[in-house]
């Protein structure tokens, strides 16, 4: 198991470094090629005789979840032309550990109640390119990752997180949610580090979130202003993606983004006059295609010394109405460290 785990670990990792440099999909082993399958098996999947925890029903045209049996702990179901879950199908599966069923056709309506309930240790759910319309549960509180990407959520209600203290990681990208829709969602989630709600229908940046928080996605939204204070409630985070806005100038406050945590910044495509007050310490500032028509070297560095300089490696402009030849005097003594700064 110590490489399955390596291969998810490092996939989260992978998503915060550098701009788009992440794997959208995570790395699922394939059944071994073995001619014996353990005699537990359900018969229309595979469960390698060194591997006998393991059930591997992907990518086999299955209409149809088979029935588990008991001792399996992890259960690939992606790829398959699945459109329900049935009442019994989980009943001897009560050591399952990840459930992976994405891209198959499942529907909310088609979730029998007490199915997924009855999974109490499950840690995975992974749950993408579904035609879901809500979070399927209750679910277990021991869970620490629950993906529903590309789906069609249009409601999360305030409760279905309730209680999962070791919840860690939460991607919602491309649904239909709005920000009154995942109000509440994810208060009292007290180890949740990554959040992805790109490509949704929000208007604010979600309420609520957790101090814990280190990766926060919000691309491809609505979104037109950031709350005064926001970034001081979350004091670890490092990567704020909020690119393909509506964001101007009179919706950042003042100072807001001077946060001493936060590593990468990511305001790309909106509609900003104006770079943002950032702080020192930031590495990688984005801020292409807006409408950046001068050259604030103040609102990177205070000012400039032997000692007092930005740690910026990343600065990106291009596509807005300043050159190479906007730049005042003392940039480079300011921008010292940095690597790329782009213009055109």
């Amino acid at each position: 198991m110590f490489a399955l785990g390596f291969f998810l670990l490092a996939g989260l990792l992978c998503q915060s470094l550098g701009q788009y440099d992440y794997y959208e999909e995570y790395y699922f082993p394939s059944a071994p090629m073995e001619a014996v399958s353990s005699p537990i098996c359900a018969q229309e999947c595979e469960c390698p005789l060194h591997f006998p925890t393991a059930m591997y029903c992907n990518e086999r045209n299955l209409k149809f979840i088979p029935i588990v049996p008991s001792g399996i702990k992890y259960l690939y179901l992606q790829n398959n032309l699945i459109e329900e879950i049935k009442t019994g199908v989980f009943d001897n599966a009560t050591d399952l550990r990840w459930l992976v069923l994405d891209n198959n056709n499942i529907t909310s309506n088609k979730i029998q109640a007490g199915t997924i309930e009855k999974l109490s240790k499950l840690e995975k759910l992974l749950f993408s390119n579904n035609k879901l319309t809500k979070p399927p549960g209750p679910l277990s509180k021991s869970l620490d990752e629950l993906k529903l990407i590309g789906n069609q959520l249009s409601s999360f209600p305030a409760n279905t997180l309730s209680g999962m203290e070791n919840l860690t990681t939460i991607q919602l990208s491309q649904n239909k949610l709005t920000t009154e829709s995942i109000t509440g969602a994810f208060k009292g989630l007290k180890s949740l580090v990554l959040l992805d709600v790109s490509e949704n229908k929000l208007k604010k940046l979600p309420s609520g979130v957790p101090p814990s928080l280190l990766m926060l996605y919000a691309d491809n939204n609505d979104i037109d202003s950031i709350p005064n204070g926001y970034l001081a409630k979350l004091p670890v985070l490092q990567y704020l993606r909020v690119s393909h806005n509506k964001l101007v100038d009179s919706g950042i406050p003042a100072g807001v983004f001077n946060v001493s945590s936060l590593l990468e910044l990511d305001l790309s495509f909106n509609k900003l006059k104006s770079i943002p007050e950032i702080n020192e310490s930031l590495e990688h500032l984005y801020l292409q295609v807006n409408e950046i028509n001068k050259f604030d070297l103040t609102n990177i560095c205070k000012f400039s010394s032997p000692v007092n300089y930005s740690r910026l490696k990343t600065l990106r402009l291009d596509g807005n109405n300043i050159t190479h030849s906007s730049m005042p005097d003392d940039t480079a003594n300011c921008l010292r460290q940095a690597s790329e700064i782009i213009f055109d």
